[in-house]
């Protein structure tokens, strides 16, 4: 407008970075066949992990400091407000934790063993989950479940854990590159998991299961520590070297 460009958020730049990863996914596939290349045939649970993996790249000063500039001054993003978002992101990251495990839980244990008429009402097995997993309870008149609509009509029923679950595969994945940066030899180590990255999950789509392409990427199963040390849950210190 008056011949200023448009200007983008930080969290218009995420999205950004989150959908190229989608993008990469469905450009360096492998496969021929279309039912399973890209992201198609992948799992729910799974689909997410590239474009969940790009956002960690937002979050990282040195790239949002040699993509970011005033409009008018052309300087990057001060490093002190950059420092105040990220404490930001990660403020209460154990409560929105919590939350999510709520949903996911009810989610399945509707799905998989509720009985419409039984004893034990939708709201019982919504509180059930709360005592078990909740810290701050909600008053008694609150019936978020009559509008938890990602269940009902938005295709996630009995797989809303996808959302948590997904982001533990991109942290994990994620976390591969940051061992790798604290090698001597980081240069060569973050090509080499590079490479394997693109052979071993964004290449094979839907060819085989997600959880046999992590393992092949990773060496392992996936683990949570990433996860707690990027919400700022553990202490963020340097990853140790790996032995490999």
């Amino acid at each position: 407008m008056g011949g200023r460009p448009a200007l983008l958020t930080h969290d218009d730049v995420t999205t950004l970075f989150h959908e190229s990863g989608h993008g990469l996914h469905h450009l360096l596939t492998r496969v021929d066949d279309l039912a399973l290349s890209g992201i198609s045939g992948v799992e729910w649970d799974a689909v997410e992990l590239p474009s969940q993996f790009m956002e960690n790249f937002c979050w990282e000063w040195e790239i949002v400091a040699s993509m970011s500039a005033h409009v008018d001054t052309g300087k990057p993003l001060p490093r002190e407000l950059f420092d105040r978002m990220l404490a930001a992101k990660n403020f209460q990251s154990g409560m929105a934790t919590l939350r999510q495990i709520e949903f996911a839980l009810f989610d399945m244990r509707l799905h998989a063993g509720f009985a419409p008429g039984g004893a034990q009402g939708v709201q019982d097995l919504l509180d059930e989950v709360r005592r078990e997993v909740a810290v701050v309870a909600p008053p008694a008149w609150n019936r978020f479940q009559n509008s938890f609509s990602h269940i009902f009509a938005g295709g996630y029923s009995a797989g809303y854990y996808s959302y948590k679950w997904a982001e533990v595969l991109s942290a994990d994945a994620y976390a591969a590159f940051e061992e790798a940066l604290a090698q001597p030899d980081a240069p060569a180590r973050v090509a080499e998991t590079g490479r394997r990255f693109l052979d071993e999950i964004l290449s094979v789509g839907g060819s085989r299961p997600a959880i046999d392409s992590f393992r092949a990427f990773r060496g392992r199963d996936p683990e949570l520590d990433a996860l707690l040390r990027h919400n700022g849950m553990v202490e963020a210190s340097a990853p140790e070297p790996s032995n490999a």
